[in-house]
């Protein structure tokens, strides 16, 4: 259900240009006019520059330059997904909130937004940078009907929603690194991190755990990776409000998520391969104490990736050191 605060800024911003009475917003909402006064008050400590006149009404002269609960949940159009969310100015772990959260009995799609990371996390517990306001640090609870060993297609989903909204928002085009990043020219501009609270044959929780870099500079990325990661400004030369990112990717995640629960892996699962990076190319795999060249064929139902070696004998890797480059860097 919109909240009263939801449903306020609606109001104001579909009236913009004009000035609507306490007495019309008192009715819309269904609250007293001294309510409206609270909540006008709590919109100016959240960035909003508010005109009041007596006998007159409210008008929203400014929106805020600063993220908030209220400027990401504005504009939101999911049916579910982050209907109820969290927003804090800065957090640990956005992850580690989510699974506090999730214990507690956080409803499905919940969502956990941060606007700084201080012991921001990817995969295989690297570090992972999270300057103030320079990106997308989010963690999604999702409760699926799903046995646990399905839940790697779940990272898979998601990835496929990054690209859908990074050609659709920012008209670049991304491709998926096996198993969990994006990667635009080459470069790292988004990870994925999936962790599970789950029974034997059945998954209590799911947190899709995502960080997208957006509005770093090529000064502001961490100098130890400036050849191996990127930002959308970088890659666009323009500064994104990272809002309307948010709202948009939350689209795209629950429209992909649907589309699995409804219709199995099988659709997304070729979408993925489209996108992927290195497919069809060779690339050096380390694995059971083995070194060899391999070219990309696809990925399993499981995301299990499949390679090819020279010989045209496919294999099936759950976990390997690959060298994406023959001498690049793995990420």
């Amino acid at each position: 259900m919109e909240s009263t605060r939801k449903k306020l800024i609606t109001l104001l911003a579909e009236q913009q240009e004009q000035y609507v009475s306490g007495q019309k917003l008192s009715e819309e909402l269904n609250i007293s006019r001294a309510a409206i006064w609270k909540h006008m008050k709590g919109l100016e400590k959240d960035g909003y520059k508010i005109d009041a006149i007596s006998r007159v009404g409210y008008r929203i002269v400014a929106f805020p330059d600063q993220m908030s609960l209220n400027t990401i949940q504005w504009g939101l159009n999911t049916s579910w997904l982050g209907q109820r969310m969290y927003y804090e100015p800065q957090l640990d772990s956005t992850q580690s909130l989510a699974h506090k959260l999730a214990l507690e009995g956080a409803e499905h799609g919940t969502v956990v937004i941060a606007d700084e990371q201080l012991k921001g996390r990817g995969r295989l517990h690297r570090k992972w940078d999270s300057q103030k306001g320079k990106g997308i640090w989010m963690s999604i609870i999702l409760r699926p009907p799903l046995e646990p060993q399905r839940a790697p297609q779940l990272t898979l989903a998601s990835a496929v929603a990054i690209i859908d909204m990074l050609a659709s928002q920012v008209n670049v085009k991304g491709q998926i690194k096996w198993p969990n990043d994006i990667f635009i020219q080459n470069k790292k501009v988004a990870g994925i991190l999936t962790e599970m609270q789950a029974e034997q044959d059945l998954i209590q929780y799911v947190i899709i755990g995502i960080g997208l870099n957006v509005n770093q500079t090529a000064e502001e990325i961490p100098e130890d990776l400036q050849e191996i990661a990127t930002s959308l400004q970088i890659e666009t030369e323009q500064t994104w409000v990272r809002e309307g990112l948010i709202q948009n990717l939350l689209k795209e995640i629950e429209s992909v998520y649907e589309e699995y629960v409804q219709n199995g892996f099988g659709s997304i699962k070729k979408r993925w391969e489209l996108a992927a990076y290195k497919m069809g190319d060779w690339i050096k795999v380390k694995a059971m104490r083995k070194e060899w060249d391999a070219k990309l064929i696809g990925i399993q139902n499981d995301g299990a990736l499949i390679v090819e070696d020279t010989d045209k004998a496919r294999k099936v890797l759950y976990s390997a050191e690959i060298d994406w480059n023959k001498g690049g860097v793995d990420l």
